[in-house]
């Protein structure tokens, strides 16, 4: 499981089309979806605000030759603008989708920011517990009932500390066009 929250600010630009994450074996050779991503939107979303974007139907794409499997070619660009959904969600909405939809978050033109909780989760197996840095104080670990401790994958820690992101996601500090 990811927490983290998208808060595209004024000003903010187009990102790149992307993905969250590399495209597993399960997906593209066996159509297995192994992982999914909640939007919760925190404000009625205006097209001024930057809309967030996908293109329907990519998460069955490989993805081999996408810069760090994550980021397609600029070339391809066009490709899934033709094909975009503009998601015009309103404060309280939740929409779930693979995170493996290639998708992007559009250029904010108000004076308001687009905040958005994104919950990743990912199925038994999938492979990504190795990019979370999830953290849970002991007071709070022992406080879980053992179902809870039993699936949780978690650090324990005396005391929260900051963590450093483990998935690239440099590609996204590209302005697109």
């Amino acid at each position: 499981m990811e927490l983290g929250f998208d808060d595209p600010l004024p000003g903010a630009q187009n990102q790149p089309w992307h993905r969250d994450f590399p495209s597993p074996k399960a997906t593209y050779e066996e159509r297995r979806i192994t992982s999914l991503a909640f939007n919760v939107t925190a404000v009625d979303t205006t097209l001024e605000m930057g809309p967030f974007e996908i293109a329907p139907g990519t998460q069955w794409e490989r993805g081999q030759e996408f810069d760090n499997q994550m980021f397609p070619s600029v070339a391809e660009w066009p490709r899934y603008a033709a094909t975009a959904q503009q998601k015009l969600a309103q404060m309280g909405d939740i929409s779930v989708r693979s995170a493996l939809t290639i998708h992007r978050g559009t250029a904010n033109r108000s004076q308001h920011a687009r905040p958005v909780l994104v919950l990743g989760v990912d199925a038994p197996g999938a492979g990504h517990a190795a990019l979370h840095d999830q953290l849970v104080t002991r007071a709070h670990y022992a406080a879980f009932p053992p179902l809870v401790r039993q699936h949780l994958v978690c650090r324990v820690v005396d005391q929260l500390v900051p963590i450093v992101q483990k998935h690239t996601i440099d590609g996204l500090l590209v302005a697109a066009p």
